[in-house]
């Protein structure tokens, strides 16, 4: 019996879900189903929920493991009693405003390029949910592009040549394009590259999916700059607006999106105006 309804924000993917207080779904009972839907849209949107940390680190659990991603790096002190939970905020510590050149606040600034959660590492990441606390008035929203659409409007030609090509993902390829080089020897060998198909058959879906983004470095058995190029095309086609959703967050918003399924990234904002998000990974099952 399904206890709660969708309603669809976009032609080909996404939706907002209306009937569920997430503080109650913590017993894993809602799990299948919030699973189920997860594989048709690929992004839900619940509206209004207050939720803490741990109560949204809770839920988390029902839908897998946690996925730490880069914490170990980015995130040695946090604001959070909850492990593996994600700071996505331009404030410190102590709550303050972080200034634009803060290191941390830089690092946070690659989540503005298209990216896959945790592509870098395997396994990868599953489901990533962010919830909204503070929001700004302007900019800051996040937007979501379908994978799975953009492989289908692929050119027969395209798909023939990308089939079964192999990328090579770095967990400091975005960041090294923003001018963010503060990592170490040790932080880069703590992620040593890792390789992943193009082209990913969804596991809940059955569709197939383009598997690119800002952390695809280059592809095995292409020279870089070719490889590069042909990256950078397949991006470009994936983030056409078609294929994309962009969700202006409210206080209260918790969305769920499905990393295999889909790209995301941030928009810009005023770094001076306060803006705090938190974010739970479930990690992928080994492949």
């Amino acid at each position: 019996m399904t206890s709660f309804t969708c309603k669809s924000v976009h032609p080909l993917f996404a939706a907002e879900v209306e009937g569920v207080d997430l503080r109650e779904a913590v017993n894993g009972s809602l799990a299948a189903e919030v699973e189920a839907a997860m594989d048709r849209y690929a992004v839900l949107v619940f509206r209004g929920q207050k939720l803490d940390e741990s109560a949204q680190m809770a839920f988390t659990r029902t839908l897998g493991s946690i996925d730490m991603g880069l914490l170990k790096v980015l995130q040695t002190k946090s604001r959070f009693k909850e492990a593996g939970m994600i700071d996505i905020s331009n404030v410190d510590l102590e709550s303050q405003i972080r200034d634009r050149d803060d290191p941390k606040l830089v690092a946070m600034l690659a989540n503005q390029l298209w990216h896959s959660d945790s592509s870098f590492k395997q396994p990868a990441a599953k489901y990533s949910l962010l919830m909204a606390q503070v929001v700004t008035e302007h900019g800051g929203e996040t937007e979501f592009a379908d994978m799975r659409a953009a492989y289908d409007a692929l050119s027969q030609d395209t798909i023939a040549e990308i089939e079964d090509l192999i990328a090579e993902h770095s967990a400091f390829h975005s960041r090294l394009q923003i001018d963010d080089a503060q990592y170490t020897e040790e932080d880069l060998a703590l992620f040593p590259p890792v390789q992943w198909p193009m082209v990913r058959v969804h596991p809940g879906s059955k569709r197939k999916s383009l598997y690119i983004g800002v952390h695809a470095e280059h592809i095995i058995g292409r020279p870089i700059a070719e490889g590069r190029l042909l990256l950078a095309e397949l991006l470009e086609h994936a983030t056409q607006r078609e294929f994309v959703y962009r969700h202006k967050w409210r206080p209260g918003d918790m969305v769920i999106w499905d990393n295999r399924a889909v790209l995301h990234r941030g928009r810009r904002y005023d770094l001076s105006e306060r803006r705090e998000l938190r974010r739970s990974t479930v990690e992928d099952i080994r492949h």
